[in-house]
């Protein structure tokens, strides 16, 4: 028997960034798959771990913001793959790195890395990953240890081994990211990569990393970056993305407090990835 899927349809006003930020509350409460819309975005959860109040409260707190109306409706399962196969498309960051799919001809590009993201985060595609790439290319990571944290694909997490770094450990919160993760890894032939579920609190404590990329929100930098300082050698590189233009001053504030330097920014379509030194 077929599973039964509930699906979402959620106008947002304004959508950004307000949309991004409800994508993420849902993602912590079951939601597996989400597409973009013009008004706002369709979420989709097995109707097995579909929770209606817990749904209902997320939607109620972000009303406090921004204007949030919802309906639902079941479907029937639906072969996510084959959608994503009909719509994805390989990406080039650089003119130096090609993502794509395994289905997709291989190219003579300089990184090429394969993705199959599945339910996970981070093909290239979305601004944020972009502009963090970008950043990679220009860092230089030979021999260094890397933390990948809300690494979703691993895609970061991959291209940071790529480009010569010691060994990367890539963090997300959802363990099918975790999967993903180390399937990409694999896909790869990339070797020198731990895959791990969970968050800043099982980060250690002693400076352990001389790269670290976080492409989460704005709320989790806020409060995980102590976490990741603690855990940052002198000298080290944090790359921050996952938080629009007007955010930056906050987090730049944040950075600060916590010993770190900023050094500069990329944007793509309002969206920011910023460079910070610990000194």
């Amino acid at each position: 028997m077929s599973q039964v899927y509930i699906e979402i349809d959620c106008q947002v006003t304004p959508v950004a960034p307000w949309a991004d930020l409800l994508i993420a509350a849902l993602g912590e409460i079951g939601f597996e798959s989400f597409e973009n819309t013009d008004s706002g975005f369709m979420a989709y959860v097995a109707r097995a771990d579909y929770d209606s109040q817990t749904t209902a409260q997320v939607m109620a707190t972000y009303r406090e913001h921004c204007v949030v109306n919802f309906s639902t409706k079941e479907i029937a399962a639906t072969n996510w793959n084959a959608d994503w196969e009909k719509n994805f498309s390989p990406i080039t960051v650089g003119e130096r790195i090609h993502v794509r799919a395994p289905f997709h001809a291989a190219t003579d590009a300089e990184y090429e890395i394969v993705i199959e993201p599945k339910m996970s985060f981070g093909t290239g595609h979305h601004q944020t990953t972009h502009l963090m790439l970008e950043h990679l290319l220009e860092l230089e990571i030979n021999d260094q240890d890397v933390l990948d944290m809300g690494s979703g694909t691993a895609v970061l997490a991959i291209m940071a081994c790529k480009r010569g770094a010691r060994k990367s450990t890539a963090i997300d919160i959802d363990a099918w990211c975790g999967e993903n993760g180390l399937e990409n890894a694999q896909r790869n032939g990339i070797e020198n990569i731990e895959v791990l579920v969970g968050t800043a609190e099982q980060l250690p404590k002693t400076p352990v990393y001389d790269l670290i990329i976080a492409n989460i929100n704005r709320n989790v930098l806020l409060e995980d970056m102590p976490a990741y300082v603690a855990c940052l050698r002198g000298g080290g590189v944090v790359l921050l993305s996952g938080f629009y233009e007007a955010d930056l001053d906050i987090i730049t504030q944040r950075c600060h407090e916590c010993g770190l330097v900023y050094q500069h920014h990329k944007t793509k379509d309002n969206w920011v990835a910023a460079k910070f030194l610990f000194l």
